[in-house]
């Protein structure tokens, strides 16, 4: 283990169920003290690949490290603190009996009372965990996952259940604790939280890598403008020829035109008198996101 090896490193990294490979040759670096978000749609592969980190699972290829030594020797040490979405609450304990309890079994904690007040439940520390409410009890598996005082925080849609006010004083709470230099991996299905809180953004679709960066250089890639113009009756099978254009998608007499070009597709469209019912937006990140993880031909109807 060495100072300067990445917090978390995938080398072709590769775990099938059957048929199914979850996760196939990912290769993925994270150095300490960064921010990142992982997305993915359902069944792309995030929950494998998290298993594998965690060193739930074992790679049927390649390898995966934490620290610079196997998953399981860093969540031994005390380095990795994790929440996950399948862990039920412990009946008849109060929550500052089982945060006290998980901080026992850390080599060097965090006192229970700053983990609980970094996960907002200094007022809950006498309730019993199983009479909580869905978002009152993941604020509790944010406590639990604080309190070895990790270097490297893994979490697992961690705004589930929260209403909007929790969502920010979550927010704040994470931004509070990377800032001390800790790592953090996040998964998510809100974009906008993975754009406005990790420093680089992941995307996994069917077990591969097949984005990694900003939130503005995903959308820089997927087609950084959307043009959406009127067909007017003509056929839109030109279209896709136009400079700049990724991808066509047809809504009724409406084309929504991706482009990496918004400026030279709207010259060409003009030049061509196919100017109706203009309209030119910058890509989003759930359009970035649609547009990496789908699996459409160039032109689409829809």
């Amino acid at each position: 283990m060495t100072s300067t090896s990445p917090a978390v490193s995938f080398t072709a990294a590769a775990k099938a169920y059957g048929y199914v490979r979850a996760v196939d040759g990912v290769d993925l670096r994270i150095a300490r003290g960064e921010t990142v978000a992982l997305l993915g749609c359902n069944g792309a592969g995030k929950s494998t690949a998290i298993a594998l980190l965690l060193g739930l699972h074992r790679p049927d290829a390649g390898t995966v490290e934490l620290f610079g030594t196997a998953p399981e020797r860093s969540v031994r040490a005390g380095r990795v603190g994790a929440m996950l979405q399948e862990a039920r609450a412990v009946p008849r304990v109060t929550v500052g009996e089982l945060v006290t309890f998980v901080a026992s079994r850390y080599p060097a904690p965090m006192p229970v009372t700053r983990a609980l007040e970094l996960a907002g439940i200094v007022e809950l520390a006498g309730r019993r965990v199983d009479r909580l409410s869905g978002g009152q009890v993941q604020r509790v598996r944010f406590a639990v996952a604080l309190t070895g005082d990790p270097s490297l925080l893994v979490l697992d849609e961690p705004t589930a259940a929260l209403d909007v006010e929790a969502r920010h004083a979550f927010w704040d709470s994470m931004r509070t604790y990377a800032r001390r230099g800790h790592t953090v991996l996040f998964s998510t299905h809100y974009l906008e939280e993975a754009d406005a809180h990790a420093d680089r953004i992941v995307v996994i679709d069917r077990g591969r890598i097949v984005a990694d960066g900003t939130g503005e250089e995903l959308r820089r890639a997927a087609g950084g403008n959307l043009v959406c113009v009127d067909l007017a009756g003509r056929d839109p099978d030109f279209l896709d020829l136009l400079p700049g254009v990724r991808s066509v998608q047809v809504r009724g007499s409406r084309a929504l035109l991706r482009t990496d070009d918004s400026d030279a597709t709207v010259v060409a469209l003009a030049e061509l008198g196919a100017i109706r019912g203009l309209e030119v937006a910058p890509a989003s990140l759930d359009d970035a996101f649609l547009a990496l993880t789908s699996h459409e031909t160039k032109t689409e109807r829809v």
